[in-house]
């Protein structure tokens, strides 16, 4: 069998069914590995806390400044903007830095700086044009710090608990999100910039924690011989080649983008529905806002488990039109009977969206190239970052009159809709691809 071949069918393997490195099958999380997802989890919470703080209550404050939905949605698709480049060129570096403390955590210690001045700056200005500065340098500073952080997880990590390891980081995502959801709500209510500052102690303390034991922990792995060696160079006209050569890559970047289409307009106007459409308070709709994020919470690890078991890409293909079915129903109705069990549903398929990506991506990376593909990773998710609070901002705008109940923000459900429901195409595509493989 050719090498070709051979790597093809562990792909296949990886992703359709439950499996990981050498043929294992599905096992128990060793105490070494789960010690090693809660020291992981930490980074993931405090930039999840920091960036959704930043998508969801940026727009707060930049409606009161810019007024135009469209803007505010292209103010937020800056982060689809940075991703389109910042996490391949600092993913593709990490692969090949070399450092006593490696290739990963020197960019992480760069970074935190400038996501912490960024958050400061945000809740202290009123400028709009010093806004979108300070907005742009955070979601530099976040990729910058994000991407190599999140090769760690292919570094030390097998693939046959990637769907857990995964879990294991949503669940650290959702309790950041969360905390930010509910959080930034009821200080939003105590002025602007009260949110922003929070977050910004909060991101510059945890990475603290995190950063020193993990150089501990590497410069150990370092006396033991069994430390990650950089590869060899990388460039993005090598993952232009394996897009070329590899279809299964690119029908995933095309549903990861749909994905994150949906879940960034989401992000970007859900508080604003919940308010300006809606009617409730701040500090009411961060409790609803919240209740649905603990449902996400809970999804992450049954999601995880779940697709480890039956294969991740084919529990995504289950949910993915319950999820975007779900996702039509508030753009019609806000009535509490027929909120409750779709918010429900859509708690739950969101943790999954946001859960099992990554792990679908994990086995079809080339060994030695885990920063430059979770570079692709967010190259993807950039994508849809960029396009869904546009596209998002956009449909609100227009469709103020047939949505007027919610001063147009009920259109914002379409965008999410669509998006989830297109993606079931380069989906099953990509499931044909890696089978026929």
């Amino acid at each position: 069998m050719s090498a070709s071949a051979s790597r093809a069918e562990a792909a296949r393997a990886a992703v359709a069914r439950p499996s990981g490195r050498s043929g294992e099958s599905r096992r128990p999380l060793q105490p070494d590995e789960k010690r090693v997802l809660a020291l992981l989890g930490l980074p993931t919470a405090a930039l999840a806390l920091a960036i959704t703080i930043v998508t969801t209550y940026l727009p707060v404050i930049a409606r009161e400044q810019l007024g135009s939905t469209t803007v505010i949605g292209g103010l937020i698709g800056l982060e689809g903007v940075m991703a389109l480049w910042v996490p391949l060129v600092v993913g593709t570096w990490s692969d090949q830095l070399r450092t006593p403390i490696g290739g990963r955590l020197p960019f992480l210690i760069a970074a935190t700086p400038l996501v912490v001045v960024a958050l400061v700056l945000i809740g202290a200005v009123v400028q709009p044009v010093v806004l979108g500065l300070a907005a742009a340098l955070f979601f530099f500073a976040y990729f910058v710090a994000y991407e190599p952080y999140r090769a760690l997880y292919p570094d030390l990590l097998d693939d046959a608990v990637a769907g857990r390891a995964q879990s294991s980081q949503a669940i650290f995502r959702g309790a950041g999100t969360g905390v930010a959801l509910v959080g930034g709500g009821l200080l939003i209510a105590l002025g602007n910039a009260v949110p922003f500052l929070v977050a910004a102690a909060v991101t510059a303390v945890t990475m603290a924690v995190f950063v020193v034991p993990a150089v501990r922990r590497r410069r150990e792995r370092e006396r033991r011989g069994d430390a990650v060696q950089p590869s060899g160079p990388t460039s993005p006209r090598e993952l232009l080649g394996l897009l070329r050569e590899r279809p299964a890559l690119r029908s995933y970047l095309l549903a990861n983008a749909l994905w994150e289409a949906s879940l960034s307009a989401l992000k970007t106007f859900v508080f604003l529905f919940v308010v300006t459409g809606v009617g409730l308070s701040k500090s009411a709709a961060a409790g609803v806002i919240g209740a649905v994020a603990l449902v996400a919470l809970a999804g992450a690890p049954v999601s995880g488990a779940i697709g480890d078991r039956i294969g991740r890409l084919r529990f995504m293909l289950l949910v993915l039109p319950v999820y975007g079915l779900g996702l039509l129903v508030p753009a019609f109705t806000q009535s509490t009977l027929a909120m409750v069990p779709t918010m429900l549903i859509v708690g739950f398929s969101g943790g999954l969206v946001m859960t099992l990506p990554y792990a679908i991506l994990q086995p079809l990376m080339p060994k030695g190239r885990h920063g430059m593909l979770t570079g692709f990773y967010s190259v993807s998710r950039g994508v849809g970052a960029a396009l869904g609070p546009l596209l998002a901002g956009l449909a609100i705008q227009l469709l103020g009159g047939p949505f007027a109940s919610t001063q147009g923000y009920a259109a914002m459900w379409l965008v999410c809709s669509a998006t989830i429901l297109l993606s079931v195409v380069p989906a099953r595509a990509l499931a044909r691809r890696v089978d026929d493989q």
